[in-house]
This record gives structure tokens, sequence and C-alpha cells, in this order.
């Protein structure tokens, strides 16, 4: 079964790409390459979110409330660089409930080992938090074979941080930075030079 990331990676290819590319004013491979380091940070934070008590139960009960019953994901790419405004769209909120006061190290950590810079991570990650809300949404709702309970989304969720932390990367490499740093604020630059090396030549 493929990763979470790996799954919302592919439905984040074509037409989505060249949009989020065009809102960031990079190219698509690097928007690529960037989606490809975001995500896995992402879902690897949520990941752990979730295994603080209560993390499941809070994060369940906001998918059911603000992102149930939308459309596709392209609706909500739509909805999310068109400027709509709502819950369902605020992109910066859900970035602060899973990033908390890491969401700084986070936009510089991507930016850095992306070349994006921090502003167009930023941006980029506004625009992927409603996204990977959405879709989650839909594993849990959308009539797919996982029930729709705490203990099943903690369990995806935990199953897709430990699938980012061994699948190392650019993505595993920048979850481990932004979350399990001693919090100091110090990002390693040359570790992420040193995994960035791996994505700007390209591979994933």
């Amino acid at each position: 079964m493929p990763s979470l990331t790996d799954d919302l990676f592919s439905q984040l290819s074509g037409p989505a790409l060249q949009q989020i590319s065009q809102q960031l004013g990079a190219s698509p491979a690097q928007t690529s390459g960037a989606i490809a380091a975001a995500l896995p940070m992402i879902l690897g934070a949520m990941g752990r979110n979730t295994a603080q008590p209560g993390g499941a139960e809070a994060l369940l009960g906001a998918l059911g409330r603000d992102h149930n019953g939308g459309g596709g994901l392209g609706d909500v790419l739509g909805a999310v660089l068109g400027g709509q405004q709502g819950r369902q769209t605020d992109g910066l909120g859900q970035l602060g409930h899973i990033f908390g006061g890491q969401l700084p190290r986070a936009e510089n950590g991507l930016g850095q080992a992306t070349g994006l810079g921090g502003d167009k991570a930023q941006m980029l990650l506004k625009i992927l938090a409603p996204i990977v809300m959405a879709y989650l949404a839909k594993r849990m709702f959308g009539g797919q074979q996982e029930a729709a309970s705490p203990q099943a989304l903690g369990d995806i969720l935990g199953r897709e941080h430990a699938q980012v932390r061994q699948a190392g990367g650019v993505g595993g490499g920048l979850l481990g930075a932004v979350l399990d740093q001693d919090g100091d604020g110090q990002l390693g630059l040359g570790d992420l030079m040193k995994i960035g090396g791996g994505l700007l030549g390209g591979g994933r």
C-alpha cells in the first residue's frame, strides 16, 4: 500500500502542479521537489501530534467539522488559490495546529533545503495544509476501508510518521530537524545542504 505521502503526491501532479508552481513563481520541477519534501514533513508532524494525548481526537474533530463533504482535491486547491476565506482554506491556522511554535523552522528549513526561500516555502505550506486536511478527511469519511475513529486516524498517521523517518530523504531530514531537535532554533544548515543535494538533483 503506498504511503499517504506517495498517494497524495501522485494526485498533485499534472494540472495541480502547474497551478501551484504558477502561484509560487517557481518552475514545475522545483515546485514538485518542494512538494515532495513538504508533504512528508506535514504528515509526519501530524503523526507525531496524534500520538500525543487527545491529539487524534482533536484532529478527527477538525476533519469532520471543516473538511468533510468538501469537493475533490482540485476543488480545495482552487478555493485556496482563489483566496476563498473559511476554515477549510485557512492554511496558516492549520499549520499552527500542525507545527505549533516550530512553524518558522519548518518554513525556513523547507526554504533552505529546496532553494525556494522562506517566503515561498511559507506560501507552499499554506497551500498544502488544506489539501492534506481534505485528503485525510476523504480517507477517514470517504467510505474507504478505515472506520473514522481517533484510533484509526492515529494509526495511519503514526505509520506515516514512521515511514517518513525511515525513508529519510529531504522530507524525513526536515521532519527530524524541525521537530526532534532540542528546540534551540538552530537548523543544521550543513545537514540540510546534504539532504538538499539529492533533491536539487531532481531525485525524490
